[in-house]
């Protein structure tokens, strides 16, 4: 979702900023980049860790999903993939897999009008392992009906691609389409 159907990398590094901040801390972009498809507590957690801190990475993942919250319903964007999705509505199943959690993934879709084109949604709190473990798209396969081998993945991250390999799906690198 996150970098394949919707523009929300920059508001996702806003809020991250704002949250450390109040902790004296920063992050490095490229990181948190590499970590993209992971669910929030496990970037907090990798952040936390590099600071060599003691905090509840639970705790500061609820902070910045708090402050991305204030932003993100009025800033979110469609990106081209959306295109896609509404070419084959109808026509073939689609899930949404996500390491965003299932509610805010929920939430956007509804805000922007897009939740009726997916048959199904898997956030990172519905399942026990997330990317790059294939889980994530096992269960969007199987919640839609369709054999893995018959899915195809879009994703814009490598832990993502790294899933949909697992999980023995086609995928497509949106990053190469947008070069």
């Amino acid at each position: 979702m996150d970098g394949t159907l919707l523009d929300t990398e920059t508001m996702h590094h806003k809020a991250w900023e704002q949250v450390l901040a109040s902790y004296g801390m920063g992050f490095d972009k490229s990181v948190v980049a590499s970590l993209n498809g992971s669910p929030t507590w496990h970037i907090a957690k990798v952040i936390i860790e590099s600071h060599q801190v003691e905090m509840d990475f639970h705790q500061l993942a609820r902070e910045k999903t708090a402050a991305l919250h204030n932003t993100l319903f009025d800033d979110v964007t469609t990106l081209p993939l959306i295109n896609v999705v509404k070419r084959y509505h109808g026509k073939r199943p689609m899930a949404v897999g996500t390491g965003s959690e299932h509610a805010m993934a929920e939430a956007l879709l509804r805000h922007l009008g897009l939740l009726h084109y997916f048959d199904a949604i898997v956030g990172a709190d519905d399942v026990a392992r997330y990317k790059p473990d294939p889980q994530t798209f096992l269960r969007c396969a199987e919640l839609i009906g369709v054999l893995p081998e018959f899915c195809v993945v879009f994703e814009d991250a490598d832990f993502g691609i790294m899933a949909a390999q697992a999980a023995n799906m086609s995928f497509v690198d949106v990053r190469a389409l947008r070069e």
